[in-house]
């Protein structure tokens, strides 16, 4: 047992679906359906948010296969959701005539299984079978059944992989790549496929040919095979830990090339090109830069790039995507999106803007058909502004296709961004979205926060946030905090490891401004987080309480001393460290959340939340945090769903649910003092 643990009386919570764990659970559900669920606005709330998200005119956004635009939809009436198609033509119109492909509610009612949607692998290019992907009751392992597009049934004797975390993908039509647990040794301490096997229709799974083995302590192993028309080939590759891996090509021979550049780039090959994404700095290029090689000369050993982006203080790179003869940039400038398009050609690469963004928003590239045409699917949305939906084609101008309509009153609200200065003077930017507090006077506000695996918070339509906050006359706060990927490499590798406080830090600076500046008083600030973000509430709690009026806690992590042997958290020690090396023990034990509940401070109420389901962030985190909690005679509340994985609810009744306990949560405690 490690040290850390001797003294642990509630690692009996760890125990999942443990008896006594589960009524335990139960006796917490309880009191937080009294205190919350009981509540008079509590259903009110709920069927306003469950009406956006059940909404019928929501954007059904697509992905492009072929002559097919294909969706996934939910709603009040196909609650675990359809997977479906329509035409181009039809996509045009207000209501779309579309061809469901698969029931997920039917298909849960006649297996009698809580099924959820997990994605589908279309084989590419002919789009005529499918390796569907369902969870059971929203986990991260999946079964996978292969799947008839014509006859629209799954194949009887077709591929099929029992439940697992599963890594699978087309070669040809009789053919995949396919990663799986095949019994002891086969999975690595992160519990993700360890071999890549080369699986042939008609051979039993366990026959399949092994081409490629990661590391026990690496992350996981994957295979992929492009399927370019023109440039078919095969990769292969291993994630050592989360921000490092090796990629390797797969020649017809079975030899391994290594795609010899930095394990901590990010590489890919597209028609004749190389790809590399820096996270450090090479060959004289700064980290954050995107680079171009010819593929072939890369492998003969020409090390000539063309920098398609160069990162600066405040800008970095947010996203790409390729058309058929161009490659779409997304940048963010100060965590604002711009969008331009560059264009390969005989004396090298021009670029040009492709579209005008609105201050303050976010523009993001939906699809683009990179086979055929130079088509692409263009969104564009702020904080109040609902999503647009732009259909174009490079050099030939775009057409609007979808207009969601506004799910909350934004009368009186603005969208302000703002910088708080963290304690070693650096500049953490945040929006602020809400009423003009220089007119109205503090109020309750809600400051949400990641921090962590370079994930940036950019802007976006919430029509839930607004209903159930700002329309409340709320202010709603985003906080670009370090450790995300907001200013690109640099900003996260600042928050890694021992370094994570400073993460904590930049949070605390923008809850402090806040209050400086006159939009809240700490008694009607309230925090939100969930998984990383988790762990930066419970840094909160233990670090600076006085600055908040109430915490909530989504899925997340907060026993730093033991994340590693807890389901998936093994992956996770280039981001936090390794707590079973002593010099990574000290600064975890001194992040660790959990290890520093005292019964002698004053903490703000919390509500915690996790689901039984969850089998990426182990549900103890949020039990024993709960019940250590309880014991020092802390206010705490507690909500475990039983479905749902990570994301803690699996279809929108769950989520409203779940949705409705936060707000309620959030107004009773941070509501204005009565004059």
């Amino acid at each position: 047992m490690h040290p850390e643990s001797a003294d642990d009386p509630y690692l009996w919570l760890e125990d999942v679906s443990g008896e006594d764990a589960l009524a335990w659970v139960a006796e917490r559900n309880a009191e937080t359906e009294a205190a919350l669920v009981a509540d008079p606005g509590f259903a009110g709330l709920k069927a306003r948010v469950r009406e956006v998200r059940d909404a019928s005119d929501r954007i059904p956004y697509t992905t492009r296969r072929g002559a097919y635009l294909y969706n996934f939809w939910q709603d009040a009436e196909h609650v675990r959701g359809l997977w479906r198609r329509t035409t181009p033509e039809q996509y045009r119109k207000d209501a779309p005539e579309w061809e469901v492909l698969l029931d997920v509610d039917a298909l849960a009612e006649a297996e009698g299984e809580k099924w959820v949607w997990a994605g589908a692998r279309v084989r590419h290019p002919a789009y005529d079978r499918a390796l569907v992907q369902l969870s059971r009751d929203g986990g991260d392992a999946v079964v996978v059944r292969e799947f008839d597009m014509a006859g629209l049934t799954f194949v009887e004797d077709g591929f099929r992989v029992p439940e697992a975390k599963t890594r699978i993908g087309w070669i040809d039509a009789d053919t995949v790549f396919v990663g799986t647990d095949f019994g002891p040794g086969s999975l690595t301490d992160s519990g993700y496929p360890r071999t890549v096997r080369r699986w042939r229709r008609g051979t039993p799974l366990t026959e399949a040919e092994q081409v490629f083995e990661a590391e026990q302590d690496d992350v996981d192993a994957w295979g992929m095979h492009d399927s370019t028309p023109g440039f078919e080939r095969d990769f292969v590759g291993r994630s050592l830990d989360f921000f490092h891996a090796e990629l390797h090509l797969l020649t017809a021979g079975g030899e391994l090339v290594r795609i010899d550049v930095p394990d901590d780039a990010e590489a890919y090959a597209h028609r004749t090109h190389l790809i590399v994404l820096l996270k450090s700095d090479w060959l004289g290029h700064p980290a954050g830069s995107l680079l171009a090689f010819d593929f072939d000369a890369f492998l003969a050993g020409d090390r000539t790039a063309e920098a398609l982006f160069t990162p600066d203080e405040r800008t970095a790179l947010a996203g790409q995507s390729w058309t058929r003869r161009h490659l779409i940039l997304e940048t963010m400038h100060d965590v604002s999106t711009r969008i331009e398009v560059l264009t390969p050609g005989a004396d090298g690469w021009t670029r040009e803007p492709l579209a005008d963004v609105p201050a303050l928003s976010a523009v993001s590239v939906v699809d683009t058909d990179p086979d055929v045409s130079d088509e692409y699917f263009l969104d564009v949305s702020g904080f109040l502004q609902p999503s647009t939906l732009y259909r174009g084609e490079i050099g030939a101008g775009s057409e609007l296709l979808k207009q969601a309509p506004a799910r909350f009153d934004a009368a009186g609200l603005a969208v302000r961004q703002h910088f708080a200065v963290s304690e070693d003077g650096t500049r953490v930017p945040y929006f602020e979205i809400g009423p003009d507090r220089s007119v109205t006077g503090p109020g309750p506000a809600l400051l949400y926060g990641y921090g962590g695996f370079e994930v940036s918070l950019t802007p976006y339509y919430g029509g839930v946030t607004g209903r159930a906050w700002l329309e409340q006359g709320g202010t709603y706060v985003i906080a670009n905090i370090r450790g995300g990927g907001e200013y690109g490499p640099e900003w996260h590798q600042a928050a890694l490891g021992a370094n994570r406080p400073r993460a904590f830090e930049d949070f605390a600076a923008v809850a402090r401004d806040l209050v400086a500046r006159g939009v809240t008083t700490p008694a009607m600030l309230g925090a939100e987080g969930g998984s990383n973000g988790g762990l930066l509430i419970g840094a909160m709690l233990t670090r600076c309480p006085e600055l908040f009026g109430a915490l909530v806690a989504e899925v997340p992590l907060l026993d730093m001393c033991r994340f590693h042997k807890l389901l998936a958290g093994a992956s996770w020690i280039a981001e936090y460290g390794d707590p079973d090396d002593a010099s990574d023990l000290e600064h975890l034990r001194e992040l660790s959340p959990y290890h520093h509940l005292a019964a002698d401070r004053s903490y703000p109420p919390v509500l915690l939340m996790t689901s039984t389901r969850d089998d990426r962030v182990h549900p103890g985190h949020a039990r024993k945090a709960a019940a250590r909690l309880r014991e020092l005679g802390h206010e705490v509340l507690f909500h475990e769903n039983t479905g749902g994985g990570h994301a803690g609810a699996s279809d929108n009744e769950q989520t409203a649910h779940n949705d409705a306990l936060v707000h309620t949560f959030l107004r009773q405690k941070l509501s204005p003092p009565q004059s």
